[in-house]
C-alpha cells in the first residue's frame, strides 16, 4: 500500500501492518505482532524522516511465508541509503537508534535499490518459530503503550 510521506502516513501502515498480522493469526498482544510493528514503526518514520520528497508516497509491503513475515518500506529518496553500522550515538543524540533496534529485532534485515524507479527499499524479516505467540519480546523497548501503539524509552525516538 502507499502511504503519505509524513508521520500521520507512518502511523497508519504501522497500524494496518498490526491488524493485518492479527488476521493472519498473530494476535495484536503476541511477541510477533508486538515485534514486526516494532520494526515496521522504525521503517516507516525513517522513509518520513529521511526518505521524503515533496509529493511521494512511501509504500509499505507485507508478505508471509511458512517461516517468516517480511516487511518492505520503500521510498524515493534513492541519495539517502541508510548506514548499515552497530555503532550506537552518542548518549545524547535525539537520533539514530532506530535501526539498531530493527537490527535488533529483526532476523535479518538490508537496503535494496527500488526495483523499476528511483529510491530505496529496507527491508526486514523475522523468522517464526514453533512459539511465535509466546509473550512479546519487544517488552524491553516499551512497545506496549497503554493506547496499543508503541512508547519510547528515553533517547530513543520513535517516529510518531
Amino acid at each position: 500500500m502507499a502511504f503519505t510521506s509524513c508521520p500521520r502516513g507512518a502511523r497508519l501502515a504501522r497500524r494496518l501492518v498490526s491488524h493485518r498480522l492479527d488476521t493472519w493469526g498473530h494476535p495484536y498482544d503476541g511477541r510477533v505482532n508486538d515485534t514486526l510493528t516494532l520494526i515496521t514503526a522504525e521503517l516507516t518514520a525513517n522513509a518520513v524522516r529521511h526518505g521524503h520528497v515533496s509529493g511521494r508516497d512511501f509504500h509499505v509491503r507485507l508478505t508471509e511465508n511458512t517461516d517468516s513475515l517480511r516487511v518492505e518500506v520503500t521510498d524515493t529518496r534513492t541519495e539517502r541509503v541508510p548506514l548499515l553500522s552497530d555503532l550506537e550515538p552518542p548518549g545524547d543524540a535525539e537520533s539514530g537508534r532506530g535501526l539498531l533496534i530493527v537490527a535488533g529485532l529483526a532476523t535479518r534485515w538490508a537496503v535494496t535499490p527500488r526495483v523499476g524507479a528511483p529510491g530505496k527499499t529496507v527491508w526486514a524479516e523475522l523468522g517464526l518459530t514453533r512459539d511465535t505467540h509466546d509473550p512479546a519480546i519487544v517488552d524491553r523497548f516499551h512497545a506496549n503503550g497503554l493506547d496499543g501503539g508503541p512508547t519510547w524509552p528515553p533517547g530513543v525516538s520513535g517516529g510518531h
